[in-house]
C-alpha cells in the first residue's frame, strides 16, 4: 500500500453522478441490536456511532464508496512543510440551519476535541495546533512528520462554533456523567439532518436539501429502530416493518437466505474483536485474590490465552462467521504479516501448569465486561469464553450490559474493568493507529483506548518510529517488531475479525463498506415515500 504524500491529495474527486433526489425519494427503515450512543460526534469512538453521525457531519477528509480519500469540507490539501499540511476549504457550503461554514469551525472542532473529556483526542493526538489563514484555508501542524496524516481525518467530524456556542455545548460531557444539548441534538453540514431523536428506540434523518453535494442515491429519508431481540428483528423484516437490519444473528442466516423477498449481505470486516486484561492496577477490583494483581504475571495471561479456544468460538458461536487471528489487526490492514497470524493450538494441561507456576494451581475470581448489543455475538462469545476458563480454575462473574452503558464503564476516565471484550476498526486502515490508541502508554493522547494500562516502552519508541518513517519496507519491518512483542507480551487476546452481514428487502441497493459504515447518500431504495 502506497501512503499519500505530497500534492494537492484532494483534487481528485470522488463522486458519482447523482441522481436527482426529488425524482425518486424514498424512505429506508433500518434496525439494529444496539442504538447511536449520542448525537455528540466527541463523546465516542464507536463504529455505529460515528458511521451514523456521519451521515450528519462532515470532516474534511472523507472516504468514499471504496474508502478511499475524497474531498469533504477540504477540497485539496497539501504539504507545505514537513510538519505543516495546508487544507484549502470547500467554498459556499452552509450549515444546516443556514449558516456559513469556515475556517473558525474548524479552529473549534479541534480545541473541542482536544477537551479531556472527548473521547475522540486520539484522532489528532499528532496535531500541535490549528492555525487560520484565512476564511477558508487552516494549517495543522503537526508535532513531527505524519507520512499518513490525510487518513487520519476521516473521523474528525467539524461542528459549528455558533451553535455550539448558542446551546452551551463547547465541551463534550463524558456519557454517563452528565448531559449537554449536543448528546440529543445534531446540526451539520452533511447530506441529511435530524429530524427526532428517542434514545434506545427510534431516530430519524431526512435528507439535507441544502447539502453541498449530490446524493448517488435516493434515499431522502431514514428511519432508525432500536430492535435488541435477535427473533423480533429478523421477524420485522421478514415482514417488511425494515428494510435492512444489521446484526444479522449467524443462526438465522440460512433462514433469511432462503426466504422470499430478502437476502444477504456480506463482506469481511476490518475489525478484530479481543480481550484484554487489567495490568495497571496493583488489585482487580472484582477478584479474589487480594494485595497483588494477577494478570501482571505474564504466565497468568499466557495461561487464559491457552485456555480460550478460538476456533471453537469462530465455529460453534459465530457459525463460522469470523477468521480467527493472533493479531491485533487483520487483512487488508495495512501492516497485516500473515505470517505473524499464527495463533497457538489450545492447550489445559500447559495452561494449568503456568497458573500453578504463577501461585494459583486452584484459580481465581473475577468479573468479566462484556456488550450485549454491539458485536455479532458479543455476549454468547464472553459466555463461551467464561466457560473455557473454568477448565483452568477460573470462575468468570460476566456483566454482560447495553454497549452504553458498557463504553461508560471501561473507556476514559473510569478504566473500570478488570476483564473485558472490545473490537477495534482502525480508522486509517493502519496497524500503526491499533498501537497507538490500544496498546501505547496513556499520555492523554496515546492510549486513549488502552484500557488495561499496558505499557512497555520499547513498544512506545516502535511506535514513535513508525509514525514517521516514510520507507515502506522499514516501516512494515517496525510493524511486525512491534507484533511480536505484543504477541510475547499478551496485553490482549486477539480473538478474530467477524464478517459484516447485513439482511436486506430485495429491491433495495446498499453499499457495505469494509469498515461497516453505513453511508446512506450511496443507497438505493425502490421509489416509494
Amino acid at each position: 500500500m502506497k501512503l499519500p504524500r505530497l500534492a494537492l491529495l484532494g483534487l481528485l474527486l470522488g463522486a458519482a453522478t447523482a441522481l436527482p433526489p426529488a425524482a425518486r425519494a424514498a424512505t429506508f427503515r433500518w434496525a439494529n441490536n444496539g442504538d447511536v450512543t449520542s448525537m455528540d460526534p466527541d463523546t465516542l469512538q464507536e463504529t455505529v456511532q460515528l458511521s451514523f453521525l456521519a451521515n450528519i457531519y462532515e470532516p474534511m477528509v472523507q472516504r468514499d464508496a471504496n474508502l478511499k480519500l475524497i474531498p469533504g469540507l477540504a477540497v485539496k490539501w497539501e504539504q507545505i512543510s514537513p510538519t505543516v499540511w495546508r487544507f484549502h476549504l470547500r467554498p459556499g457550503v452552509k450549515w444546516q440551519d443556514g449558516t456559513p461554514f469556515t475556517a473558525d469551525d474548524v479552529v473549534f472542532s479541534f480545541q473541542r476535541i482536544e477537551a479531556k473529556t472527548a473521547q475522540m483526542r486520539d484522532t489528532l493526538g499528532m496535531v500541535k495546533e490549528i492555525k487560520k489563514v484565512g476564511p477558508l484555508t487552516v494549517d495543522v501542524v503537526t508535532k513531527r512528520p505524519d507520512p499518513i496524516f490525510p487518513q487520519e481525518q476521516t473521523n474528525f467530524l467539524i461542528m459549528s462554533k455558533a451553535w455550539c456556542e448558542k446551546h452551551d455545548a463547547t465541551v463534550p460531557v463524558v456519557l454517563g456523567t452528565g448531559e449537554n444539548y449536543a448528546i440529543l441534538h445534531a446540526m451539520g453540514t452533511g447530506p441529511y439532518e435530524l429530524v427526532s431523536r428517542q434514545p434506545d428506540s427510534k431516530t430519524i434523518l431526512k435528507y439535507n436539501k441544502n447539502w453541498w453535494g449530490k446524493l448517488t442515491g435516493n434515499v431522502t429519508r431514514v428511519e432508525f429502530d432500536v430492535i435488541k431481540n435477535d427473533s423480533t428483528r429478523v421477524a420485522a423484516l421478514l415482514s417488511g416493518a425494515e428494510d435492512m437490519v444489521y446484526t444479522v444473528p449467524p443462526q438465522d442466516m440460512p433462514r433469511i437466505a432462503h426466504a422470499p423477498g430478502v437476502h444477504l449481505v456480506q463482506h469481511p470486516e476490518l475489525r478484530t474483536i479481543y480481550f484484554g486484561f487489567d495490568m495497571s492496577r496493583p488489585q482487580l477490583l472484582t477478584s479474589n485474590v487480594k494485595g497483588k494483581n494477577p494478570f501482571q504475571d505474564i504466565r497468568v495471561r499466557r495461561a487464559f490465552a491457552l485456555a480460550i479456544d478460538e476456533d471453537l468460538i469462530a465455529k460453534r458461536v459465530m457459525l463460522g462467521q469470523a477468521h480467527p487471528t493472533w493479531l491485533m489487526w487483520g487483512p487488508g490492514v495495512n501492516g497485516y504479516d500473515p505470517k505473524l497470524d499464527v495463533r497457538p493450538k489450545t492447550n489445559i494441561a500447559e495452561a494449568k501448569k503456568l497458573m500453578a507456576e504463577a501461585g494459583y494451581p486452584h484459580g481465581f475470581t473475577l468479573g468479566m465486561d462484556c456488550p450485549d448489543d454491539r458485536y455479532v455475538m458479543d455476549e454468547q462469545i464472553c459466555t463461551a469464553a467464561a466457560a473455557m476458563l473454568g477448565r483452568i480454575g477460573v470462575k468468570v462473574n460476566l456483566d454482560a450490559q447495553t454497549k452504553a452503558k458498557f463504553f461508560a464503564k471501561i473507556n476514559v476516565p473510569k478504566y473500570d474493568t478488570d476483564f473485558y471484550m472490545l473490537g477495534w476498526t482502525p480508522s486509517t486502515y493502519d496497524a500503526e493507529n491499533v498501537l497507538y490508541s490500544l496498546l501505547g502508554s496513556r499520555n492523554g493522547k496515546r492510549g486513549i483506548f488502552n484500557v488495561g494500562g499496558y505499557s512497555n516502552p520499547k513498544l512506545d519508541k516502535l511506535i514513535d518510529e513508525i509514525g514517521v518513517e516514510t520507507n515502506q519496507t522499514k516501516r512494515d519491518a517496525l510493524i511486525d517488531d512491534a507484533a511480536r512483542i505484543l504477541q510475547h507480551d499478551l496485553p490482549t487476546i486477539p480473538l478474530h475479525q467477524q464478517v459484516i452481514v447485513w439482511a436486506v428487502r430485495n429491491g433495495y441497493k446498499v453499499v457495505q463498506p469494509a469498515d461497516n459504515s453505513f453511508p446512506f447518500r450511496y443507497f438505493v431504495a425502490p421509489g416509494k415515500q
